[in-house]
């Protein structure tokens, strides 16, 4: 059976004004991300990366054009409906991991849950199950400030596929990393994209990860350009 794409994006624009002047930053952005796909978004810094980041999960919307996660058409969406949508179907991961400073690694995990209206004790279960496979098992207990760089991404990736989403959103998640850490969080970080067949969209600066994922998509004049392994 042939699977149906999770996120598709068709000649996606957005402009913005600044003073008189209307700035385009996407110009016609389209592509189809599968179930289990770990996609990277290539393109210099300004290129309008995080601004598609932001348009795909739907924290603002885009001047024209469609965005459709998992066969929603994401612009007949009240907001209200969008809210559940982030909730519900994409997970975001952050350069900076963005923990919530007063919870441990557990809560920070189970929060995101219990806002969906998960069960606390079943919410608590799959958090430790996430967490205990990226090795963070004997550190649930601990706040961000008492884990390392790396421990806090990791956790930062179980928060994020703490919902079960179908799309995950990436900004530079090993860009705050040393080479080896990053190598590691990026291993793990395949790996459960694999393991949970989510659709992942992984914006990064470090080619060496990006010619290691399934597909590269390069920002090139507010468009998406998918790279052949040849240019990568």
């Amino acid at each position: 059976m042939i699977s149906e794409p999770v996120l598709t994006l068709e000649a996606v624009t957005r402009s913005f004004r600044q003073g008189t002047r209307e700035i385009a930053v996407l110009q016609g952005a389209s592509c189809e991300l599968m179930p289990g796909q770990a996609v990277a978004l290539v393109g210099p810094s300004g290129a309008g990366k995080s601004t598609l980041l932001h348009i795909t999960g739907l924290l603002e919307p885009p001047t024209s054009g469609r965005v459709v996660i998992n066969g929603h058409d994401c612009a007949q969406l009240t907001e209200a409906e969008r809210t559940r949508m982030r909730r519900r179907e994409i997970g975001f991961i952050y350069q900076f991991h963005q923990l919530l400073a007063e919870f441990s690694a557990l809560e920070n995990v189970v929060i995101p849950q219990l806002i969906l209206g998960r069960r606390r004790r079943d919410a608590e279960q799959r958090a430790r199950a996430l967490l205990s496979s990226l090795g963070l098992a004997d550190r649930v207990d601990h706040r961000p400030a008492e884990l390392s760089g790396g421990e806090q991404q990791r956790t930062a990736i179980c928060r994020g596929l703490a919902n079960a989403p179908k799309l995950l959103l990436a900004d530079e998640p090993t860009g705050n990393l040393d080479p080896h850490t990053s190598e590691h969080v990026f291993q793990e970080l395949i790996r459960l994209i694999r393991e949970h067949g989510v659709a992942a969209l992984i914006a990064t600066h470090n080619m060496d990860l990006a010619r290691r994922m399934d597909r590269v998509l390069m920002m090139q004049e507010g468009r998406l350009v998918e790279l052949l392994p040849a240019q990568i």
